[in-house]
């Protein structure tokens, strides 16, 4: 009994220690694995570091690296040579750096040159103001057709004009005629000429270039002319594109022998105008859209057929036109069941589109004053009162 006793502890002794054997060759494998995953980190950190390090040694590199001087390429002799004109004003004959591409070398490109040998080592890109950057509309214009009332003819004209040959530039091709090369708008101030502008740069996919025609004016000569000038070759580089020239009476007025100084810039301008009109192509993805309030004072040399090939007229909207544009603009107003549009139309006779809108405007304030929530016939009496009055009194003021 003894013996049995003595050999069942040694059985459990045994056990025991077999079991905390294996407890430590498991404390063993956790370890190796932390050890492991902390040498991986660590070796991620070391490449990360390693990666910063050569990125500051090449940051410090670069900035420690000499100015390069600026110059301008007047002609290629070869492959590897060029006449450059630095600037201080000499010549030389310099050599070209092996990285740069041959085709990049056009005649009055800026080029940086070492300061010891003029070595040619970048081409520079060609510089553009910044106000010209600034005339892209980068956002897409929300008015669209729809939005315009009683100008369904001029709708169509400007359509055929700016649209469709940068839409379908194949249909002109199939037929075998240009497209007109622009459209000038002109009419009465409010009558719808920007809004037309807009709705065709929604219309297409076109980037959109809108210029103020005093924009083109400017203080020393021949600066007028290269703003002309880098306009439209931005138009070119965005292409397709449309131009839109508001106000153009501005820069192209009747020119006359005798004149100040500003005048004859202002001739000067004009005449890189017609220039810009007359050399790039018709069936180019490059429109032009010019809108004028004084077409009575224009250039006949900017009114000639191959430059603006249609000048559409917008009128004063009739009756019809004035009752679609208040429905237009009464749209999404909370209007009484008393208010009739058609009599509103009818004692509007010479408003313009931009009045019809003030006046919904007025009507709506005049509701507010009131505070109701609905807007009634009479707060339209009263605005178009209000409204048509005040034009009447700024229209004899001027005469």
């Amino acid at each position: 009994m003894r013996d049995f006793s003595k050999n069942s502890h040694n059985k459990e002794q045994v056990k025991s220690a077999s079991r905390l054997a294996k407890a430590g060759t498991n404390e063993e494998q956790i370890k190796v694995r932390t050890l492991e995953a902390e040498k991986e980190i660590l070796e991620i950190q070391s490449i990360r570091l390693e990666n910063e390090r050569d990125s500051l040694r090449a940051e410090l590199a670069r900035m420690r690296t000499p100015p390069l001087l600026i110059g301008t390429l007047i002609e290629l002799i070869d492959d590897k040579r060029a006449i450059i004109k630095s600037s201080s004003g000499p010549q030389f004959v310099v050599q070209i750096a092996s990285h740069i591409k041959k085709e990049e070398l056009t005649p009055g490109v800026r080029v940086g040159l070492h300061q010891q040998s003029l070595a040619i080592l970048e081409v520079f890109p060609k510089p553009q103001e910044a106000y010209i950057r600034a005339m892209e509309v980068i956002e897409r214009p929300t008015v669209q057709y729809s939005d315009i009332g009683g100008l369904e003819e001029q709708i169509q004209e400007i359509r055929e004009t700016v649209e469709l040959p940068l839409l379908h530039p194949e249909m002109f091709e199939k037929i075998g005629i240009e497209p007109p090369k622009g459209i000038l708008l002109h009419g009465p101030p409010g009558t719808g000429k920007t809004l037309l502008a807009k709705a065709v740069a929604n219309a297409t996919n076109a980037t959109f270039i809108r210029v103020i025609g005093s924009e083109l004016v400017r203080k020393y000569i021949g600066e007028g002319a290269r703003t002309v000038r880098e306009i439209f070759e931005f138009a070119r580089q965005k292409a397709p594109s449309i131009i839109f020239i508001d106000e153009i009476d501005a820069v192209a007025n009747r020119r006359i022998e005798l004149g100040t100084s500003g005048d004859r810039e202002v001739q000067r301008t004009l005449m890189q105008l017609l220039s810009e009109l007359d050399g790039f192509s018709a069936r180019g993805n490059v429109r032009i859209i010019a809108a004028t309030n004084r077409i009575d004072i224009l250039d006949p040399a900017i009114l000639r057929p191959g430059r603006f090939d249609r000048i559409v007229e917008i009128p004063l909207p009739t009756l019809e036109g004035r009752l679609e544009i208040l429905k237009i603009h009464s749209r999404r107003m909370k209007l009484s069941p008393e208010v009739d549009l058609e009599s509103l139309a009818t004692i509007t006779e010479g408003a313009s589109g931009a009045d019809l809108r003030a006046i919904c405007i007025e009507a709506g304030m005049f509701a507010l004053r009131d505070q109701r929530t609905q807007i009634e016939h009479r707060d339209f009496l009263r605005a178009i009162d209000k409204v048509l009055k005040r034009k009447e009194e700024k229209a004899a003021f001027f005469t």
